[in-house]
Order: structure tokens, then C-alpha cells, then sequence
């Protein structure tokens, strides 16, 4: 023992750590799959190949991958329009993807991606989240469309309130939903077991006591559950519109997972991530989790600190935890039957909540109102098309602001009353001012000479350039030889 210690000076403390993350990843792992339309076991499945498989590989060392919360609406909506064996053909692919951006060094391209869109897209998630669970809580059937879940709540409860059990389900969502916001107000050793936990454990203690009539998790058994994609599921491959949705996966899965890794960083001060190999590991896992038929699988920022946060200080905590949830799988399948379905949904309720940047949106509103408004209108195309348009809007409204605010111009009149008239441009003239410059420069008087002065000028695109070599050909004299726009020097155009 005193010689493993030896070799392995942190075992102990990455040993504590790991049976934290376990214990914290059981719930989500179950949570996730059950929320996103698939047998719960592949959540387990996904979450082991997360910790053993991945947590093996370089990249973020303290950082813990399985089935993310942001990716059930996505899983969702796969599993309904190809069916839940086509499910692992398209983490299979995106895993594929994943390695070959890593290999290509296309990792680190990710931390460009503003970060409204990524806040945008995950307040669109946890919204969609949020209302989709409100639902399970209550035992109905949820609407397919994000904007029909919204739009649809109100006659829910009027369905639940005249349904003892509709209402016995909702008060078990409401009660774990409780448990998970008043659990960090109680002393710190109760605090070590974790909230998620122990509301599950309170919810089914509760449901077995007093006899509620409420759905439980449907157990198939692990080996049941884990289904390899068959030749007629990789037949799916022949249908143009998968491949948006395997896009889909790849790009949300590995901008949430570096995201992660960036927020990681921030909680301790150990070794940095290495983005391209965290992205290829991602594609590992993902790859691995496909051929097992399981739910895609990201960096979890929820397990990642409490990972850190449990004192872990090697890549040993995270492959341990994987260890427990392939134990747990294998020897105490059957406790899964015993949670019910409503504290599970009171657990994603929490995490929706959990992805909606309140406070990131009032400090930007406050700044910079433009990047608001791109985080919003990124969130409700999310609820109102789909993850896939949603994310793609965002990232098309941060690229016309950006292009807008670096085509910064000013255009300054001078008229001594004699002479010629003298305009001087500076800052990038582009396109999208080309209205403003010549809606000024066509406002001034034609019987009078103009000197156009464009050595201020750091950018001057095709666009703006023929504009104005046609308006000085205008402006210039019948007969005139046209006047040909050049910098850094004065262009003179002679009155007519």
C-alpha cells in the first residue's frame, strides 16, 4: 500500500474524488437519457465511456465527459425523426469528425466563437428544457416543437390540476426541485453528499413511503440496452438530412465541451488544456459511444467541478468514476426502477435553469446591448426552429455585427466658400456604408469643384471603390475626361 502511495502520491486524493463525481454523475446520467427519449442504461453507458475511455486520453486532465443536459433536445429530435437505432450511426459520425478537426488542429478555432451565440444557444437548450420537463414532472405527453412546449403549458395545468395524479407527480418534481435549490443553504457536511443525489434518494424514500401512484424508470437491462447500429441504420446515410443533424451534434458537442474546458481552467491551477487533443479524446469517446449504439457524450462543466472541487488531482478520479458507474450498471440495475420519473425531470428542470445566463445578460445589455440582443434572438430561434437554424442564426447575426462595427467611417465636409469643396474619408469603407457616403457626397452642390480625400482610409473594398469612381464621373464636366478615384492622393473632380 505504502509503495502504491508512493507511485501514485494522489491516488488518495483522487480516490475521494472520483466516488464525488460518481455520485454526482448517477442521477444526470439517468436523468439525461430518460429526458431524451432512451432507455436510461445508455445514459450509464455513455458516462462510462466518458470516465474510462476518454478520461484515459490528454487534453483537460480534471475535466469529466458523459450525456449532457444540452444535448437532450438534439437527442430528442434525432431519435424522433430516424429512430433510435440511426441514433449511433450519427454519434459514430460526429465522433469521426471530432477526430479529424482535432487532427487538423481545428480545436482551438473554437474558442473564436462568440460567446453570445454559446450563451444563446444553451439559454435556447435550457428553455426548451425547462418547459419540455415541466410536463414529465406532471406525467403528460410533451408537444414535439420547443415554441408548442411553450406555447402549450397553460392547458397542461389545467390538465394537471384536474388529475390527483398529474398532481401527486408534480409535487415529487416540485419537492426534488426543492431539495437541489435549498441543499447549498445547509451546513457543509451534509453538503458532501450531493444535491442531485440526495434528492433522488428523497424523492424515492417519499414515493415507496406513502404509496404515490407516479411512473418510475423502465429497466432493460445494460446489455439489453446497448444495441451496435446495424447495416439498416448506417442505410439512414442515404438521407440528405441527417447529415445537418450529425453537423449539429459535432459542432454544439464540441463547442460545449471546450467551453468547459476554458471554465475548468479557471477552477485550478494545474496543467492547461490542450484543445485539440481534448477535441480528438471528445471524438474518441464519441466514437466509441456511437458503435455502442449510447447517447453522445460532451465535458460536463456540472461534474468537471465538482471533480476539482472534491480535490482531484490527476486523471485518475475521472477513470475511476467511470469504473463505479460500470459497477453500479453491472451489480444494482434494478435500483433504477425505483426512482420516479418526476424527480428526474425535477433535476433537468434545475439544470435548464442552470443554462440561462440571467446575470451574463443584464451585465451585456448594460454594455453591450448588440451582443444581447444576438444571445436572445440566438435563444428563441433555438425554441422557435430548431438547435440546429438557432445556432446557425446566431453565429450569422455576430458575424454582420462584427462586419458593421469594423467598417467604422467617418466623412468630413470641408466648404471655405471658395475654392474647391474638400471631403475627407477615414476609418473602412465597406458596403454596408456605402448608402450613408453617397447619400453625403451626392447632397453636394454640382456647379462646384470637390476634392475627395480618401488617404485616411485603411480599407477601401471593390464595392465602395466603383461607387465612387462612378460618382465622380457623374459629378464631373460633359466631356470630361472621368475623373479616376486613387489613394493616397487627392482626387480632384472639376466642377461641370
Amino acid at each position: 500500500m505504502i509503495a502504491v502511495l508512493t507511485k501514485y502520491p494522489h491516488l488518495r486524493q483522487d480516490f475521494a474524488a472520483s466516488l464525488v463525481v460518481f455520485l454526482v454523475a448517477l442521477p444526470l446520467c439517468v436523468g439525461v437519457a430518460v429526458a431524451s427519449g432512451v432507455p436510461a442504461e445508455l445514459g450509464l453507458v455513455t458516462g462510462i465511456v466518458g470516465g474510462i475511455v476518454t478520461g484515459l486520453m490528454r487534453g483537460s486532465s480534471l475535466q469529466v465527459s458523459g450525456p449532457a443536459a444540452g444535448l437532450t433536445v438534439l437527442v430528442f429530435e434525432a431519435v424522433n425523426e430516424f429512430g433510435l437505432p440511426a441514433l449511433g450511426v450519427i454519434v459514430l459520425a460526429a465522433g469521426l469528425i471530432q477526430l479529424v478537426m482535432g487532427a487538423l488542429k481545428l480545436g482551438r478555432w473554437f474558442r473564436a466563437i462568440s460567446v453570445s451565440v454559446v450563451e444563446g444557444m444553451l439559454a435556447g437548450i435550457g428553455l426548451v428544457i425547462i418547459a419540455g420537463q415541466l410536463y414529465a414532472a406532471a406525467g403528460l405527453k410533451a408537444p414535439a416543437s420547443g415554441l408548442d412546449k411553450i406555447l402549450g403549458l397553460p392547458g397542461a395545468v389545467v390538465d394537471a390540476l384536474g388529475s390527483t395524479t398529474a398532481l401527486a407527480s408534480l409535487a415529487v418534481g416540485a419537492g426534488t426541485i426543492a431539495v437541489l435549490v435549498l441543499w447549498k443553504k445547509l451546513p457543509k457536511k451534509v453538503q458532501t453528499v450531493p444535491g442531485a443525489l440526495a434528492a433522488v434518494l428523497l424523492a424515492t424514500l417519499v414515493t415507496q413511503v406513502l404509496g404515490l401512484s407516479v411512473a418510475t424508470v423502465e429497466v432493460n437491462g445494460l446489455l439489453a440496452s446497448v444495441q451496435p447500429p446495424g447495416m439498416d441504420a448506417f442505410g439512414e446515410l442515404a438521407s440528405p438530412a441527417i447529415f445537418g443533424t450529425i453537423i449539429a451534434f459535432t459542432l454544439i458537442a464540441s463547442a460545449e465541451s471546450l467551453f468547459s474546458a476554458a471554465a475548468v481552467d479557471r477552477l485550478h491551477d494545474g496543467p492547461r488544456t490542450e484543445y485539440d487533443k481534448e477535441l480528438m479524446a471528445q471524438g474518441v469517446g464519441n466514437t466509441v459511444c456511437g458503435a455502442l449504439g449510447a447517447l453522445p457524450m460532451t465535458a460536463v462543466i456540472v461534474r468537471s467541478s465538482a471533480n476539482v472541487q472534491a480535490g482531484a488531482r490527476t486523471k485518475a478520479s475521472r477513470v475511476m468514476h467511470g469504473v463505479w458507474l460500470l459497477l453500479f450498471a453491472a451489480l444494482l440495475p434494478s435500483t433504477l426502477a425505483l426512482i420516479p420519473l418526476p424527480a428526474l425531470a425535477g433535476i433537468l428542470v434545475h439544470a435548464g435553469f442552470k443554462l440561462i445566463p440571467f446575470r451574463e445578460l443584464v451585465s451585456l445589455w448594460r454594455g453591450h446591448r448588440g451582443e444581447a440582443l444576438i444571445l436572445v434572438a440566438t435563444a428563441v430561434s433555438i425554441v422557435a426552429v430548431n438547435m440546429f437554424e438557432g445556432v446557425l442564426i446566431g453565429l450569422a447575426l455576430s458575424v454582420v455585427k462584427t462586419a458593421w462595427e469594423a467598417s467604422h467611417l467617418r466623412l468630413e465636409i470641408v466648404d471655405k466658400g471658395a475654392g474647391p469643396i474638400q471631403a475627407h474619408l477615414s476609418g473602412n469603407a465597406t458596403f454596408l456604408r456605402l448608402p450613408k457616403i453617397l447619400d453625403s457626397l451626392e447632397s453636394l452642390p454640382q456647379d462646384r469643384p470637390v476634392e475627395l480625400d480618401l488617404s485616411g482610409l485603411h480599407h477601401l473594398d471593390h464595392a465602395c471603390r466603383t461607387a465612387l469612381e462612378n460618382w465622380a464621373e457623374r459629378h464631373s464636366a460633359v466631356g470630361t475626361e472621368p475623373v479616376r478615384v486613387t489613394e493616397p492622393e487627392l482626387v480632384k473632380v472639376p466642377a461641370p
